[in-house]
């Protein structure tokens, strides 16, 4: 127990011999290394104070310096920014008393120029001296011929004056030398502008008058949202770097972009959608080259709409219009926008699935997009012309001619024009009998095939079940799943429900369901759903989902189209959470 002891107390005794002169205890100094500073500069303040200090064999080894008070520093932040902290102890004893020395040292920055005070500071029972700073508003006379400085900022924008939602790409460069410990750029913020981050920021070196700077270079893509001005709130920086000599720097700058014009959407603009763009395209992929498919053949014909200068929520659909005899099912859309150095990039992927059903010459009609070129401040216009294409009925399908087949006839007759020339050249004086014998044999035939005709349409056809009817069960039931939950793709499950619900008709969008139905609860449905999805944010907050009312709609209207045949070796067409809803 000695020898455990030993260390500890010859440490002591070797702190209390280190007596220097003797201080009072609870003594508080607060020491400013100048009272007289330019803005931009840092002060060092330097508080000693002293408390005394128990250290008994109880707790000689859990006792921890960090736990003692400190002053109440926060006191400057009113008028200064505390950049900085570092504290250091040491022990002394007079009379035989155990005192603590603290040493609190302290970095701060004037957030103000003219005449600032340090409050008094208490800790324990001592409370120091107010100080005063004189803090002078610009530059050193040693530093007045050299026009460089620490830090500064830079804002560029790539044009003068945009249109509404028109992108506008914002570059913010800071310019700092020395090493940079610490600093904090803020971004730009409108309340009626989008504003996109175009990736990384960048850095590198640039020389200005003769001064090598470190730069941090961002780049923003904003897109005001209102005629008017586009007035930015400031650009602030502020941080700290040290010096080659190692002092300490405070950083801190200002800009301001200039205000920009937002003009409205021309009056001569032709298009439903407002799309200001640098370039827009229009691409098609999937069809064959030489425009012939045979009658069920599937297609998939891809539509991609890409933009430069636009985020891909901008973009609108593209709705495909089809001729009758040919069907499409088409597939989510998928957008995706890529951050570039020049700005945003977009694009829009639409692929549908084609079935012709039927033989002939159709044509896919022409798919117009105006948008407006803000390169050369003029309208114009991506478009796929229209597609013919020839639908080729299956191989080997013999097609039915029409009732009056005047063909059938016209064979007969060469038929038996050819015989009549073929008797009379093999035998003369063959005569009469020949020519009455085929008579007599051509109506028994005609007679007979009278017969059969009529026995055939007489026989009951048997029932033979169509596979679309189970192809037609499982899209109504994930069509009401989907419904339930209000999700995106209620709206492509109800197209294709219904195409497969009455086959003899054609369905492109919802727009030529509900012309169908004119169901006026489905319409408002449908329209409360897609406000829901695609509404501004307002609209969808105030519009809570209640899928149950879709559902039972939907139940309601396939029950009145007529009763379905018995079902075998299917699950139930409603899932439970639809059958209460629907009953």
């Amino acid at each position: 127990m000695v020898s455990r002891l030993t260390y500890p107390l010859i440490l002591i005794s070797l702190l209390m011999a280190m007596v220097g002169q003797a201080m009072a205890a609870n003594d508080l100094t607060v020491e400013p290394d100048r009272t007289r500073l330019y803005q931009g500069e840092v002060l060092t303040l330097t508080v000693t104070g002293s408390t005394r200090i128990d250290i008994n064999l109880g707790n000689l080894f859990d006792f921890d310096m960090s736990s003692l008070p400190k002053p109440d520093i926060e006191k400057v932040e009113e008028d200064f920014e505390i950049l900085a902290r570092n504290q250091q102890y040491s022990i002394r004893t007079i009379n035989n008393d155990m005192l603590g020395e603290i040493t609190w040292t302290y970095q701060l920055a004037p957030k103000t120029t003219g005449k600032l005070t340090i409050p008094s500071l208490r800790f324990r029972d001592s409370e120091s001296d107010p100080v005063t700073i004189n803090v002078i508003d610009g530059t050193p006379p040693e530093l007045e011929a050299d026009v460089s400085r620490d830090s500064f900022i830079e804002l560029a924008a790539d044009k003068d004056e945009v249109y509404v939602q028109e992108q506008l790409v914002l570059t913010i460069r800071l310019f700092f030398t020395g090493n940079l410990i610490r600093g904090e750029l803020s971004e730009p913020e409108h309340p009626h502008a989008i504003i996109e981050s175009l990736g990384k920021q960048n850095e590198y070196t640039r020389y200005r008058d003769g001064v090598r700077y470190r730069v941090v270079e961002r780049r923003y893509a904003l897109f005001p949202q209102k005629e008017g001005q586009l007035s930015l709130r400031p650009i602030q920086f502020e941080g700290q770097a040290r010096a080659n000599d190692g002092t300490l720097k405070l950083l801190r700058d200002t800009a301001t972009l200039f205000d920009v014009p937002v003009k409205g959407v021309p009056a001569d603009f032709s298009g439903s959608t407002w799309l200001p763009a640098r370039n827009l395209e229009l691409n098609e992929s999937g069809l064959p080259e030489n425009r012939t498919v045979s009658a069920g053949q599937n297609l998939t014909r891809t539509l991609k709409l890409q933009a430069e200068g636009l985020p891909s929520e901008t973009l609108p659909p593209l709705s495909e219009e089809l001729p009758d005899g040919i069907r499409g099912y088409p597939e989510k859309p998928e957008r995706t926008t890529t951050p570039g150095s020049e700005g945003l990039s977009s694009q829009l992927t639409q692929t549908t699935a084609l079935v012709p059903v039927q033989p002939g010459k159709l044509i896919l009609p022409e798919i117009r997009i105006p948008w407006w070129d803000t390169e050369s401040d003029t309208e114009q216009v991506a478009a796929i012309p229209a597609r013919p294409l020839t639908i080729e009925a299956i191989p080997g399908q013999i097609e039915a001619l029409p009732a009056d087949s005047s063909v059938d006839t016209d064979v007969a007759a060469e038929d038996g024009g050819k015989d009549a020339d073929n008797a009379t050249a093999g035998n003369a004086d063959a005569g009469f009998w020949p020519l009455a014998t085929l008579a007599f044999l051509g109506a028994w035939l005609v007679t007979l095939a009278a017969w059969w005709l009529s026995r055939r349409r007489s026989e009951p056809k048997p029932v033979v079940r169509d596979p679309g009817d189970f192809r037609e069960k499982a899209l109504f039931r994930e069509l009401c799943e989907a419904a339930q939950k209000g999700e995106a793709k209620t709206t492509d499950l109800l197209v294709r429900w219904m195409a497969a619900r009455y086959p003899e008709n054609t369905f492109h969008s919802v727009v030529d369901v509900n012309r169908f139905l004119q169901d006026k609860e489905l319409a408002a449905c449908i329209e409360a759903l897609q406000q829901r999805l695609f509404g501004t944010p307002e609209q969808q907050a105030s519009i809570p989902w209640n899928g149950d009312r879709l559902v039972a709609t939907l139940i309601r209207i396939r029950g009145a189209a007529g009763s379905e045949p018995a079902e075998e070796h299917l699950p139930p067409l409603y899932p439970d959470q639809l059958r209460t809803s629907g009953s």
